[in-house]
């Protein structure tokens, strides 16, 4: 089956859609067959302007949701169903980093990031998963990162969360398949992306600053063909056999002195506001 077809008449939710990769899947399933979209993002002014740009093909429903806060998810989620738009496939992209030591942090920092990178996530998920067990289909797509296989000087809690996003990710899949409920589950694991929300980080070494239309194309590609993980670059693939083969001090010497990993956050900046 062509990548293109797989999409053909699917219903998607995709949460963070209003920017970086979740706005831009919005754009690329939506180009070439018709789809219906529901797109959920905290900023519901940048959601209505995608929405706009969106192709007529394309049947599209916004809502103005912080998926940290599970009663308006559950809510949110009781009202799509009941309008029949239980989604066929579900893309969690919502996501935030602090980039700061962790002693720096502030109490609500750790909360907010640990709520929308990984709880946030896991509610969107309960709130459908029993209605496409039911249904008997579906593809539940998590956004987890490299920062999940290796720690790192100032992502002490964004790693944190994203570690816990591929554990829930690889125990669902197992689940999804032993109760055979024809639930597909797929773990996105890139490095850093040029969607503004790392800008001013240090390229590791043979680690490129990876395009937002280059993850994108592979997370098309591979939700189709039913990939169980999507990583990139590749490097990414290698991190859990180095640190499984090295000594700590061998691989924190290899991942800090020579590809410059622990050094990478040192100059960063974050996603500028966006004013409108």
């Amino acid at each position: 089956m062509a990548k293109e077809e797989y999409y053909r008449n699917k219903t998607i939710l995709i949460t963070g859609a209003a920017s970086g990769i979740g706005r831009m899947f919005a754009e690329q399933v939506s180009r070439d067959v018709p789809v219906t979209l529901i797109l959920w993002d905290r900023n519901p002014d940048l959601l209505a302007e995608l929405k706009q740009q969106l192709p007529d093909t394309a049947e599209v429903h916004t809502a103005g949701i912080d998926i940290s806060d599970n009663i308006r998810i559950q809510y949110e989620a009781d009202h799509v169903m009941k309008e029949n738009h239980l989604p066929d496939i579900i893309i969690n992209c919502a996501g935030i980093v602090v980039g700061k030591m962790f002693h720096e942090h502030t109490s609500d920092e750790i909360a907010d990031t640990m709520n929308i990178n990984t709880l946030g996530s896991m509610w969107v998920v309960h709130a459908f998963l029993s209605g496409m067990i039911e249904r008997g289909s579906g593809h539940v797509v998590n956004l987890a990162s490299a920062s999940g296989y290796i720690g790192n000087p100032k992502m002490s809690v964004y790693a944190s969360s994203k570690w816990a996003v591929l554990g829930w990710t690889d125990s669902l899949r197992l689940e999804m398949e032993k109760l055979k409920t024809g639930i597909r589950v797929t773990s996105v694991i890139p490095s850093y992306i040029k969607t503004g929300m790392f800008d001013g980080v240090k390229a590791p070494l043979m680690v490129p600053l990876l395009e937002t239309e280059e993850i994108v194309a592979r997370m098309l590609k591979g939700i189709a063909d039913g990939k169980r993980e999507i990583k990139a670059p590749f490097m990414v693939r290698t991190v859990p056999l180095l640190k499984a083969l090295l000594p700590h001090r061998a691989f924190d010497w290899l991942a800090g002195n020579v590809l410059g990993v622990y050094r990478s956050m040192e100059s960063f900046k974050g996603r500028k506001p966006r004013s409108l």
